[in-house]
């Protein structure tokens, strides 16, 4: 394969030389210690090109972007429904059909309202100022129990600009997870758990700098818990209440499904499931089209109820398109731009996603479309003073490859993407 600069000059992908195979074929996957079955890509990710499109189609897209000022609003309420649920419950025992049906009713919705506040935030989308909205993230992490905020962003901001990168991108799952998870079992654990799969998967791939926002997330955090401890007498139940609270969250919950729905190919599934709003609207399947001939689709979106809950996380094409536009205008963009987005394949429901995702042969950990170069680490340190490109390749804790090519564009390696780099 060679190396073929695209017109963006932050975004490397990697093409083969002969030019008689389409340009969506499948390419060989780098070596690995299992067997690989994901669908290795090097066409670019689809999203800068449709906001390009769409910003030339309709260029009023643009004025919907901005922080929204009712995120800090929503963060407050929730944060205070959690820790008064956590005091109530002080004395009620972990055991307890009523601390167990508040935890996972109550206090999981909450908390993975929280983790997509704190999405949302990382993008500065809450305030215009990055330390008001890094202080923000902090004050919504005080009922997820851990520190967690500070870690997220870095890692978040990199998915969106190196989507599908290995070694870079950690919302991929590793060849050795989906090799052990891929049978009724394995999905099965995987979705009870996969809230620990995405915290420590990162942790085996690459670390970003400890910066002092991280300090500030870890210490801040500790005093909180202990503060509540303290407040309820020494009873750890209030904690136990929240921790349960966030595990329940990225468990077998509705809201959870978003985790499987945002970017595994559904395409296999025999029995459909995911057909466009356009397909919905004609109730009859698409006339085959062109596009069909390219690799499965790389996000989806879910337009169902449970986007009042969790800040409109499903529209995700509309979110990754646009990631400087709030959550309360993602609707607003769709409207304007439904010509690019009905024809898209999306979920209707969650539930459904994390039920097929675990009983269909069809999908599964391996349905993931991935690209050996391409992107850059968000918040990426610099390489050795005197160290080439070539010299500076290293291998990720999961065993994929972090180059220096990958950190950032010719002339610029290592430097990571910068503040005013990170929105579109």
């Amino acid at each position: 394969m060679s190396a073929v600069e695209t017109a963006t000059p932050h975004l490397r992908v990697s093409a083969r030389t002969s030019k008689t195979e389409p340009a969506s074929a499948r390419i060989q996957a780098p070596e690995a210690l299992v067997d690989d079955h994901f669908f290795w890509t090097y066409t670019e990710e689809p999203h800068r090109s449709r906001r390009q499109a769409i910003i030339k189609a309709h260029p009023e897209v643009t004025k919907l972007c901005g922080p929204e000022p009712l995120t800090k609003w929503v963060v407050f309420g929730v944060v205070s429904l959690q820790i008064t649920c956590a005091i109530l419950l002080r004395n009620t025992s972990m055991l307890d059909w009523r601390f167990l049906a508040t935890a996972y009713v109550i206090g999981a919705t909450c908390n993975q309202n929280l983790f997509l506040a704190i999405h949302e935030i990382s993008h500065n989308l809450a305030f215009r100022s990055p330390m008001a909205n890094r202080l923000l993230a902090i004050f919504a992490n005080f009922p997820i129990g851990v520190p967690y905020s500070a870690a997220f962003r870095p890692y978040h901001l990199t998915h969106h600009k190196s989507l599908g990168v290995t070694g870079l991108d950690t919302d991929l799952p590793t060849a050795v997870e989906a090799f052990f998870l891929n049978s009724l079992l394995g999905k099965t654990f995987f979705c009870t758990f996969q809230i620990l799969f995405y915290a420590v998967r990162p942790m085996f791939i690459y670390s970003p700098p400890f910066t002092y926002i991280h300090l500030l997330n870890l210490v801040v955090q500790l005093s909180f818990d202990y503060a509540l401890t303290k407040l309820c007498g020494g009873s750890i139940q209030p904690m136990m209440y929240l921790i349960m609270s966030s595990f329940l969250a990225g468990s077998l919950h509705p809201c959870a499904g978003h985790f499987i729905a945002e970017h595994y190919f559904f395409s296999n599934v025999k029995t459909g499931g995911t057909e466009s709003l356009t397909e919905l609207k004609t109730k009859e399947k698409a006339t085959p089209h062109p596009l069909d001939s390219l690799p499965p689709p790389e996000t989806y979106s879910y337009y169902g109820p449970l986007n009042i809950l969790t800040y409109n996380v499903g529209l995700h094409n509309e979110h990754h398109d646009f990631p400087a536009i709030p959550w309360t205008k993602l609707h607003k963009l769709h409207e304007i731009a439904s010509e690019f987005y009905e024809p898209l394949p999306c979920h209707r429901s969650w539930v459904w996603v994390i039920w097929t995702f675990i009983l269909d042969k069809d999908v599964g950990p391996w349905c993931r479309v991935k690209r050996a170069q391409g992107g850059r680490i968000v918040g990426g340190g610099k390489k050795n003073e005197g160290e080439s490109a070539a010299a500076s390749k290293v291998t990720g804790r999961g065993g994929e490859g972090i180059s220096a090519a990958s950190a950032g564009p010719a002339g610029e390696e290592g430097d990571g993407w910068k503040e005013s780099e990170i929105q579109c």
